[in-house]
């Protein structure tokens, strides 16, 4: 019985419903809140997980044009999809619903009447962007162009992906439809406003008094809001999507992104009454202040989900009695990107695995465990085969062969019957030692999870899972059970208290293995059942019979899959882009070598250097007395704002030089993406400045 229960309403990002999620899209938001609802109901806490499809707005319209099929039939056939490969995948939503719902629209139709009543909202006539050839008003996802701050070409009118500046059309440069790629014209209309500016404070005091927000969207958001909180619109010339509630709005409907935010709260709506059949329960998780509402996301989401979402709430609680307002979030956990063999994924470009490939590929326990072992938590990283293989001789070797060995011996010489505990007389320090991992096994990971550490988590179970192997060999019970058989099985006692351990921490990864872990050793325990805490008990009896023991893992031939995801990409073998290809260089003896200096700094100022689009003057802090300038062609990738306070490689003793008239004193190691620019080496923990690298 747990005291005390906590509210949870864990929520993904919604997927856009025209395109199939990829492995990058799966660890950034879906798969990272299954892994915390699914700790969270472990430790016997109220929970309810929610997301569903987006399927409104530009993306789909246009896939629906593309198909010459309605969106509404695009949505309903590709949602279904969708949310049967996420239960594929192990996803344990309460609810995974669409946009496209009677209980959404007529929230959101009221939600807005409500802001509207606030006075947040304004009208007002303008221009917009108009394309004569495809013969409609173009929303701003419509629109591309070069990025007016970091000069990206892939720019859209609504946001820059490569600095991740929310943008306006108006703001581009050489903007073009996207579907057409002809240039548009401005034709007048009438839009209704959101009126941010009055929500700013309040905005501020949450991402500044929130101690859970991670570091890339707490510096995102102060760093947005620096510039003031301009007003954004809030409808669209376009037929799908919800139709706007304002007087004189005939013909508008509402942005994808003013009501998909809104779907974490419709959705736990929906669940109430059409899944739990309790209205009441809506208002019981979503006006409880003390409920803590978490959200998933990748960090191209960070500005949505920690200003605008927020200052939606803000404008919608106004003047509301205490107990109908809806609460603030509580984290919003965002990863970085997750991209494939150094490569962006690519659908069109058959660059990347999503995730109905995946499942013709490997078991699903492999994709879980290995984008969770690689989860971009503090820098963008990817997915890349070699990895892959190694995460899976790593889950194979490490948690898989402590596992099998304790049930095969136990097996093998006890007649498939867990052996009998020790007296107290009879246990020594190697037991001692394993008996003090099990009892704090349960905190350690979970302390880590309460951070959202995931990656951490699983890094820590992983450690635990070794100190089995390594008991084991100490205690050498093949040995002892020659000359004594009962001595020899108190180690596997307590080896096999262990796995029950192990079992219960790997739920939130791999729940189909953990629950083959319990029943393998014979346990009728229910898994999510409040088990989590239980896992630092020594609870697996004396005398109780195991299953025949077999191997949970298989060994995989890495590129037997690789040849089978180029074939289902249409490529013939080999054909696959080489992403690694070897540059030939001389080799250098050691002594050449040792006279690079490489050391650890900080970049303390950034600057774009003037009539240039790459180059970036930096102040870099390498512990010597005076600062280092650096000028690096890193612009492609990185923004001027987001550079500073960043920790990197510098080459120290290159001999200066003269760059647009600017001494630059050192050379910054980056890896070469060719035409994508450059990614910088930076440490994972940080680290002192000045730090030599050997």
């Amino acid at each position: 019985m747990v005291k005390n229960k906590r509210k949870f309403i864990v929520t993904s990002a919604w997927p856009y419903v025209s395109s199939i999620p990829h492995l990058g899209n799966m660890i950034g938001s879906v798969l990272s809140g299954d892994v915390f609802a699914r700790y969270i109901r472990s430790k016997g806490d109220e929970v309810l997980y929610v997301s569903g499809s987006d399927t409104h707005g530009t993306p789909v319209s246009v896939a629906a044009l593309e198909q010459k099929i309605s969106p509404e039939e695009l949505a309903s056939k590709n949602h279904a999809i969708i949310k049967e490969l996420f239960k594929k995948w192990l996803i344990s939503y309460d609810n995974y619903t669409q946009t496209h719902n009677p209980t959404h629209i007529k929230f959101i139709q009221d939600y807005y009447r409500q802001v509207d009543k606030n006075e947040y909202v304004f009208s007002k006539e303008e221009e917009m962007f108009y394309c004569e050839h495809d013969k409609l008003f173009l929303p701003d996802r419509y629109i591309e162009g070069t990025c007016p701050h970091c000069s990206s070409e892939f720019a859209r009118g609504d946001q820059c992906d490569e600095c991740g500046k929310l943008l306006e059309p108006e703001e581009l440069l050489n903007p073009h439809c996207k579907h057409c790629k002809k240039p548009p014209i401005k034709k007048k209309t009438t839009h209704w406003y959101l009126d941010f500016s009055k929500t700013e404070k309040e905005i501020y005091d949450f991402v500044v008094n929130n101690k859970y927000l991670p570091p890339n969207g707490r510096s995102a958001s102060l760093n947005f809001l620096k510039e003031g909180l301009p007003s954004r619109s809030i409808t669209r010339d376009l037929d799908w999507g919800i139709p706007a509630p304002f007087e004189g709005a005939k013909g508008k409907t509402i942005y994808v992104w003013f009501e998909a935010v809104l779907g974490y709260i419709s959705a736990v709506k929906e669940w109430a009454e059409k899944i739990a059949k309790d209205p009441k329960k809506f208002s019981y998780f979503w006006n409880d202040p003390k409920t803590k509402s978490v959200y998933f996301i990748g960090k191209d989401n960070i500005i949505f989900h920690l200003i605008i979402f927020p200052g939606l709430l803000v404008a919608y609680n106004k003047n509301l009695p205490k107990d109908q307002q809806f609460t603030m979030p509580f984290n919003v956990s965002s990863t970085e990107f997750l991209n494939y063999e150094n490569d962006k994924f690519s659908k069109s470009r058959g660059v990347g695995i999503w995730i109905d490939d995946a499942l013709k590929l490997a078991p699903i326990e492999y994709w879980r465990y290995s984008l969770l072992r690689n989860r971009p938590e503090k820098q963008d990283s990817n997915f890349l085969w070699s990895q892959f293989e190694k995460d899976i001789l790593e889950l194979n070797d490490i948690i898989g062969n402590f596992i099998h060995r304790t049930l095969s011996f136990i097996e093998k010489n006890y007649n498939g019957k867990v052996p009998n505990a020790p007296t107290a007389e009879d246990i020594d320090e190697e037991d001692k030692k394993l008996i003090n991992t099990i009892k704090s096994s349960s905190k350690r990971v979970g302390d880590l999870f309460e951070r959202f550490k995931l990656k951490e988590a699983l890094n820590e179970i992983i450690s635990i899972s070794r100190k089995g192997n390594i008991y084991i060999n100490n205690k050498a019970p093949w040995k002892m059970i020659k000359e004594n058989k009962e001595k020899a099985g108190y180690t596997f006692y307590y080896a096999i208290q262990l796995v029950r351990t192990i079992g219960i921490l790997l739920e939130p990864f791999i729940p189909n293995i953990s629950e083959q872990i319990l029943k393998n050793i014979g346990s009728s325990e229910k898994l999510s059942k409040s088990l989590w805490d239980s896992a630092s008990k020594l609870m697996v009896p004396a005398n109780q019979s195991i299953l025949k023991p077999k191997p949970l893992f298989q060994k995989i031939d890495v590129k037997e899959l690789q040849k089978k995801l180029a074939k289902m990409h249409g490529k013939s073998e080999g054909s696959e882009k080489k992403l690694a290809e070897k540059e030939e260089k001389p080799e250098i003896d050691y002594a050449d070598f040792q006279k690079l200096n490489f050391r650890i700094g900080t970049i303390i100022d950034a600057e774009l250097v003037p009539d240039t689009k790459n180059l970036i003057k930096l102040l870099v802090d390498i512990g010597e007395t005076d600062k280092r300038t650096i000028v690096a062609g890193i612009g492609k990738n990185y923004s001027p704002d987001e550079l500073i306070g960043t920790q990197v490689v510098v080459l120290t003793n290159l001999k200066p030089k003269t760059i647009k008239k600017i001494k630059s004193n050192g050379m910054l190691l980056a890896a070469d993406l060719k035409k994508k620019g450059a990614a910088l080496l930076r440490p994972i923990d940080s680290v002192k400045n000045g730090t030599i690298i050997k």
